[in-house]
């Protein structure tokens, strides 16, 4: 059995090029495997726990598929973090203080038409990428900016616009 293993998928640091193909069939099932057992949050959310987890389980596949790293020990140290992401993942979903450490807070940077620019400028948010979210939401920039009821610095860092409704008086 190992003799067909070693034929199939080669050693270390000696693979021929069908091996290697071998491999890289393999690590790709493997990962899409993976990524099934996780759950759709991996690619769906793309939070910080999201990120370092995809990046480490694609690197260590990479590495094993080129012979970088032992084919076995790779596939079970990428299905641990597999693992430990799930269980991350279940935990954030119970507990708010575990979701603020692992996943950060969203940040307020317009509350009802004013720029928080000290919040801004913390949270390294330029101008310019400021005016663009306002854009995408069809505010023409600073000039219009209280049509804003809130924009919001989100943890995944995208920016969300939540326009005041001009049919409703709202003066909270």
């Amino acid at each position: 059995m190992d003799q067909l293993f070693i034929a199939i998928f080669g050693i270390k640091d000696h693979l021929t090029t069908a091996q290697e193909s071998a491999r890289a069939v393999l690590m790709f099932s493997y990962g899409l495997v993976l990524l099934r057992l996780g759950g759709a949050r991996v690619f769906g959310r793309w939070s910080a726990l999201d990120i370092v987890v995809s990046i480490m389980i694609g690197s260590a596949l990479a590495r094993a598929m080129t012979g970088g790293a032992p084919l076995v020990g790779t596939m079970v140290a990428a299905a641990v973090l597999t693992g430990l992401h799930v269980v991350l993942s279940h935990w954030v979903a119970r507990s708010d203080a575990v979701a603020n450490v692992v996943e950060g807070k969203s940040v307020i940077l317009i509350d009802h038409g004013r720029i928080d620019h000290a919040m801004r400028r913390r949270k390294m948010i330029s101008q310019a990428d400021l005016c663009e979210a306002l854009r995408q939401q069809g505010i023409d920039g600073e000039a219009h900016v209280g049509n804003v009821k809130v924009m919001t610095l989100e943890p995944n860092g995208k920016l969300s616009v939540i326009k005041i409704d001009p049919c409703k008086h709202d003066h909270n």
